[in-house]
């Protein structure tokens, strides 16, 4: 027998498709009572450039939980410092958004989307340093830390910048809508779904087929066994927590310049909208999230046409329905 016959021998794990088709079910059953075509398509694009921006941010909250077990409810102040990093980079380049060109536009976003990840990367260093270490393992104290942690980086960003919101617009290349028949999606929000795309795929591949990836989930599954093979576990989690406060950067710098303006309260007002989502998704998985960010915007832009005063109750409508459906999220990660 040879060594494909065993592997053939070996059961396959079923792949669970249904979450997958959750947002094509719930745009479906929205479209017949929204009625016009052209609305349906603008408040569809408008869910799924919103779900991006929701997923960017709330990925680095699910790599926190599912990879080091931290519950971090200081995730907001990185939101929060990514947005005033894109102000200080659009400021003084601000001949570089006014220009109407798309070469310098997307240079200047970049540049920006860069800045964001050092910056709130080195603030996530020393948050889990100062913050996160002293109370590893232990949840209620991690949730009273980290609302603490998050308090005073609010405070400071007040005291750096001010009280006064800040206004930030898109690049002139991303401002205005492609017209396709009678329906109008912004441009913007067309960067923003292709920025999302493109950290959903970085992610997943960066945790299902590198080296490193490799190592963390297998730190989340025997944290001893592979430190007895010699890999330093904690540096390799550091840097897990410094990838999920880049990332909330990057969402910070997109939110911002969707919303075209910048306050420090703005990630703090955030935080509800990404626990909501990863609890959705499963706590811990990057695709649940990610499914769970496009469920969670299309649902708020669908009852924000068709009801608006039941949009501010409907995430969390949805997010009992999925619990009563799946009570550990769409697609659960081990034990949690």
């Amino acid at each position: 027998m040879t060594a494909s016959d065993f592997g053939a021998a070996l059961p396959r794990p079923k792949r669970d498709l249904l979450p997958i088709f959750a947002p094509l079910i719930v745009a479906a059953i929205a479209a017949p009572f929204i009625g016009s075509a052209s609305s349906f398509v603008t408040l569809t694009a408008a869910g799924v450039a919103m779900g991006m921006m929701i997923f960017t941010m709330a990925s680095g909250l699910t790599l926190a939980f599912g990879m080091m077990d931290v519950l971090n409810f200081g995730h907001g102040a990185f939101i929060s410092l990514g947005a005033y990093v894109a102000t200080l980079v659009f400021t003084p380049l601000a001949s570089w958004a006014q220009a109407d060109s798309w070469p310098l536009n997307l240079a200047l976003l970049a540049l920006a989307l860069a800045a964001a990840v050092v910056v709130c990367g080195l603030f996530g260093l020393v948050f889990e340093r100062l913050v996160i270490v002293p109370v590893y393992g232990q949840h209620l104290k991690q949730i009273l830390a980290t609302i603490g942690g998050s308090i005073v980086a609010e405070q400071l960003l007040y005291a750096l910048f001010g009280p006064d919101v800040i206004a930030l617009a898109p690049p002139a290349s991303f401002r205005g809508s492609f017209v396709i028949g009678d329906a109008a999606i912004e441009k913007y929000r067309v960067v923003a779904t292709l920025v999302g795309l493109v950290v959903f795929v970085g992610l997943t591949l960066a945790l299902n087929r590198t080296r490193i990836g490799l190592l963390i989930r297998a730190g989340v599954q025997d944290r001893e066994m592979v430190e007895a093979l010699g890999y330093r576990i904690d540096r390799l989690f550091v840097g897990v927590f410094m990838a999920g406060a880049a990332l909330a950067g990057i969402g910070g710098v997109l939110w911002a310049l969707y919303r075209q303006q910048v306050h420090a309260s703005m990630g703090g007002e955030l935080l509800v909208l990404c626990f909501i989502v990863i609890i959705i998704g499963g706590l811990g998985s990057v695709g649940g999230c990610f499914i769970g960010a496009i469920l969670v915007a299309l649902i708020d832009n669908y009852a924000g046409f068709l009801a608006p005063k039941l949009a501010l109750v409907a995430n969390i409508l949805l997010m009992v329905a999925i619990l009563l459906w799946r009570p550990r999220g769409l697609y659960p990660v081990g034990g949690r």
